[in-house]
């Protein structure tokens, strides 16, 4: 098997101060200098709008089931 990650288990436990992930070419710690991205509203909107379409047809199952009496 020809792994580029398959040195991670020799490296040292992760968090350790022998970890810095630079064997495969990235940096694997968090830095306080990055920004974080913009808020995506629509999306955002679109998982509230899906929850919210998701309890709908809970309670229609529920009504139609018997379960709930309004």
């Amino acid at each position: 098997m020809n792994d580029r990650h398959d040195s991670d288990a020799s490296a040292g436990p992760h968090g350790s101060m022998d970890d810095h992930g630079d064997s495969h070419g990235h940096d694997d710690h968090a830095h306080a200098s990055m920004a974080l991205g913009r808020l995506d509203l629509g999306a955002w909107v679109a998982g509230l709008g899906g929850i919210l379409l998701g309890f709908v047809v809970a309670i229609a199952l529920a009504l139609s089931s018997g379960s709930i009496h309004l």
